[in-house]
């Protein structure tokens, strides 16, 4: 059965009323107690000890002062929480966004930049309110390893100056080249205790997660590296040098003064926050899911963070998306639902009101080396290495948006590899069909006897409450991956042994085997036996390349030898 037909099968179409509930009705409805109320206490101080280096770092790496990626997280990260369709996202300024904020704010200044923000909220609402969130899914993994690695290497260049203590007589450039190029004009200026402070962030940061992975390593290197440069003397900038520290309170909400030539100027701009918004959102909320075996809804999602975009443009912050890094902090701090994360907006906004003129010692460098490591946090490295091993067809896609990222355009990144992921994919539906004319894409009906000797029917197969048997029936590729994904997760956990019934899959691509993967590793947390049957040479070459390997994994040539050894497994 294929995985549309047994979706359709066993769910009704929500409501509107259904689709769009947030989270925290659904959890408030559940039950909430002095427990839970508990966990997310701690959970949202946990993120907020998290995000409060790291908002002000990212803020300073978009061109714009401190404060205002604090009051990005907590206003909008407030209403991820509060309207979201994921339990456990974390919303604020992110990463990812460095080089589109930055480079809006250049070309249009602040007013620019806050007027983008907001038109990107209300995008963001259309595309939720008309159900467009879910072909965010369709991005194909390549696309998503590639444009993350390539923020990543631009996040880590932005921050040389910092990390080197250069001083550069004009603006720095944004583009890569000229950028290095100015930076190695100003190396005349090289700051040795800049350096000294960056290495003692990093180190302070990497020993942390190593020996006291509990700890709060950003804010205790952040906090090291300030006591360190004051008690010393250090000759570096800090926020209060450049910036003059921020200020002690959230400031009053006010629109953005209406400019039509302004807002034409900025629409391209807008368009690029939504679009890459709407997918790091997305992908935050998967890894969420991935954790914790809930399922978010994506349009609800989007909404929410159209609402946090249009709030946090209101308060004078930038672009708000859900966060990877503090997502998943949450989840590994006991988060029971969303209150966690208003909480976490919350203790933010304690923090300034009480700790604000100490923000103002706070070295550059130190913030710059919170950045580095994001930087290399973002970059998937297994995923990387995986898909340039995969096939030439996933390397070119993961390459190609990579070096576009970096040295083009985010938003041309995404989608020149988007369109080179369906070329490939429509050349391999061709050779796939052409060599393997017996497995066509859509299985055409046959007579009860064409595949030879029958064998009996043995309803035990069916009806073991502890095997379920998936049968996936065509080409298994990014398009048809999310509806396979959203079966596979429901069912990964529920038996002793799953057997995903391979044989009908001519062929499948790098963001297929992913999602098997994630299938696998969830069966293995659950203690479920995982069987693949069926799968052709190059089906479990792909797979192999994705670490879909034994022994997380047992492969078996047919149905009936998998069920057949796990007979034998349970005789045994």
């Amino acid at each position: 059965m294929s995985a549309a037909t047994e979706i359709g099968e066993t769910r009704r179409q929500p409501s509107f009323g259904e689709l769009f509930t947030p989270k925290l009705v659904t959890v408030l409805r559940d039950g909430y107690g002095l427990r839970q109320l508990q966990a997310d206490a701690l959970a949202g101080l946990t993120v907020a000890i998290v995000a409060l280096p790291l908002s002000m770092a990212i803020a300073i790496a978009s061109g714009v002062s401190p404060e205002r990626g604090l009051y990005t997280a907590i206003i909008g990260g407030f209403l991820v929480s509060a309207l979201g369709g994921s339990r456990f996202q974390i919303g604020g300024p992110a990463g990812a966004f460095i080089v589109l904020v930055a480079s809006t704010g250049a070309r249009h200044g602040v007013d620019g930049l806050i007027l983008a923000t907001m038109m990107s909220g209300v995008f963001l609402l259309a595309v939720g309110y008309l159900r467009l969130g879910s072909y965010i899914k369709f991005i194909p993994y390549p696309v998503t390893v590639g444009f993350t690695a390539g923020i990543a290497v631009i996040i880590f260049a932005s921050q040389l100056s910092e990390l080197f203590g250069l001083s550069l007589d004009g603006k720095e450039p944004g583009e890569l080249i000229p950028k290095l190029q100015a930076l190695a004009a100003a190396w005349g200026t090289f700051n040795p205790a800049a350096v000294a402070v960056t290495v003692l962030t990093i180190a302070i940061i990497a020993g942390l997660r190593r020996w006291r992975p509990s700890w709060p390593g950003m804010l205790v290197a952040v906090a090291a590296a300030s006591t360190i440069a004051v008690a010393a003397g250090l000759p570096v900038e800090t926020i209060g040098t450049r910036f003059g520290g921020i200020p002690r309170a959230l400031p009053l909400p006010a629109l953005p003064t209406p400019d039509l030539a302004l807002m034409q100027a900025v629409l391209p701009d807008a368009i690029a926050f939504t679009l890459l918004g709407a997918i790091e959102s997305l992908l935050s909320a998967v890894v969420a899911d991935g954790m914790t075996g809930r399922r978010h809804r994506s349009n609800c999602e989007l909404v929410a963070q159209g609402f946090a975009n249009i709030g946090s443009a209101l308060f004078g912050g930038i672009c708000v998306t859900g966060t990877i890094a503090r997502t998943a902090t949450n989840v590994r701090a006991g988060a029971h639902g969303p209150i966690a994360g208003m909480l976490h907006s919350g203790f933010l906004l304690a923090f300034i009101l009480v700790a604000a003129p100490l923000a103002s010692y706070i070295p550059l460098a130190a913030l710059a080396g919170v950045l580095a490591v994001v930087a290399w946090n973002m970059v998937e490295k297994t995923a990387f290495a995986a898909l340039v091993r995969s096939s030439w067809g996933d390397a070119s896609v993961l390459l190609v948006t990579f070096l576009l990222v970096i040295f083009r355009d985010l938003t041309e990144g995404i989608v020149v590899g988007f369109a080179l992921s369906a070329v490939l994919f429509i050349e391999r539906m061709s050779r796939a069909i052409a060599v393997e004319t017996r497995r066509a894409v859509v299985q055409p009906d046959v007579a009860d006897a064409a595949d030879g000797p029958r064998q009996s029917y043995d309803a035990s197969e069916a009806t073991d409450p502890d095997t379920v048997v998936y049968r996936i029936s065509g080409a298994f590729f990014f398009g048809s991956a999310s509806t396979v994904a959203t079966v596979l997760d429901r069912l990964a956990g529920q038996r002793k042994t799953f057997v995903i019934d391979c044989s009908g899959v001519p062929f499948l691509d790098s963001t297929a085997a992913n999602v098997i993967e994630g299938a696998a590793h969830k069966a293995q947390r659950s203690g479920v036996r995982l069987f693949i049957a069926g799968a052709s040479p190059a089906v479990r070459r792909m797979l192999f390349a994705h670490g879909v390997r034994p022994p997380l994994v047992r492969y078996k040539a047919s149905v009936e030898r998998a069920l057949k050894q796990v007979r034998i497994d349970g005789v045994s």
